[in-house]
């Protein structure tokens, strides 16, 4: 994957705020077994999910928040949504507190969740976004051009009328994104829109929100999903919660360089080939993984620290050696790999 900084990115470093969040945290009360509810009928348990988060996401921005299920994610999104209150801290959407603003904030952010099911299944696209207009408060005389426009603009046009409940799980997302977009929303909050779609729909979503939401419509978009891989794929910058801490902020190709430069990915026939013990001897590289067969080829995973050139250094080695390789090239971090790292380098840095 290459990464590389898009326009959208150097924009965002002189723009202002879209979202804007300072300290924020916030228990939930947790229900305790019967037993420990005799014991202790006036205790009270709770949960973290969020601890002093500070973040910024500038307008025009795609921004990742990226992390484990039960990492904070969900709940920063009903926060900033104004459908639950903040323990301490403070969040604002374009320089309106959430709290104190929640009506306001309403009309400039919406959110877009997977799996949601409050479209009306036995109603057409056009049904739906007509319902949805009037819940919005889309003044009548602009309601049937602003749902052609949107239905045009998500790909729908073409299935318009026909039933929601027909929609495979890619037109279903790409409704709900129509739907959000009927209020004009500056900010989009996008909770894991590709958790149930096949490949190849995913990556249609994927290539539909940086284009047009966010290259040609202008909106800031949050996006939380688990997938460093779309993280890193989408996003201009990336947040890395983990239990409701934040653990990492920054652009995706620092994280990147940072944490996941040292991976790389090899296809070879000479898996037993002595060079490549010879090269974890020598400290060349820091871990090989464990061979995995695929057909002819036996692909391995190498940690090369050092980067590109390290890596050029390495195929060079192994070439020299006589090892025949097909194919050489950096592989994905999971997320597990990525939050051990940056988990590991603090306790390194502690101060950094």
């Amino acid at each position: 994957m290459t990464l590389v900084a898009t326009p959208t990115a150097l924009r965002a470093t002189r723009a202002t705020s879209a979202v804007s969040i300072l300290g924020l945290s916030k228990r939930f009360r947790v229900r305790r077994p019967l037993a420990a509810a005799v014991r202790a009928p006036f205790g009270r348990g709770s949960r973290l999910a969020l601890a002093n988060i500070d973040l910024d996401v500038h307008e025009g921005e795609f921004f990742g928040l990226l992390g484990p299920n039960g990492a904070g994610k969900t709940t920063l999104f009903k926060v900033l949504s104004t459908l639950i209150l903040p323990d301490t801290g403070r969040a604002t959407v374009l320089g309106h507190d959430v709290v104190r603003s929640p009506a306001t904030t309403r009309r400039l952010l919406a959110p877009v969740i997977a799996d949601e099911r409050s479209l009306h299944w036995r109603l057409t696209a056009v049904e739906n976004l007509k319902l949805f207009s009037a819940l919005h408060g889309v003044p009548r005389r602009d309601v049937d051009v602003r749902v052609r426009e949107l239905l045009a603009l998500v790909g729908l046009d073409a299935t318009a009328t026909q039933l929601v409940g027909t929609f495979s799980s890619g037109m279903k997302q790409r409704l709900l994104i129509a739907r959000a977009l009927l209020a004009r929303p500056r900010v989009l909050l996008l909770d894991e829109p590709t958790r149930s779609l096949d490949p190849i729909s995913a990556r249609a979503l994927r290539t539909f929100l940086r284009d047009e939401l966010v290259g040609r419509q202008g909106c800031s978009v949050l996006l939380a999903t688990h997938s460093a891989e779309e993280a890193f794929g989408l996003c201009d910058r990336v947040a890395v919660l983990d239990r409701g801490r934040l653990l990492a902020t920054g652009p995706v190709e620092r994280l990147a360089r940072d944490v996941g430069d040292a991976r790389f990915r090899a296809w070879t026939r000479d898996a037993q080939h002595p060079a490549w013990q010879a090269l974890g001897d020598r400290g060349v590289v820091a871990h090989l993984s464990g061979a995995v067969q695929e057909d002819e080829w036996t692909r391995i995973d190498v940690d090369v620290p050092g980067g590109l050139d390290q890596a050029a250094h390495v195929l060079d080695l192994l070439t020299c050696a006589g090892v025949r390789v097909a194919r050489f090239e950096r592989a994905p971090l999971t997320l597990a790999e990525l939050l051990d790292r940056i988990v590991t380098r603090r306790k390194e840095a502690p101060d950094a």
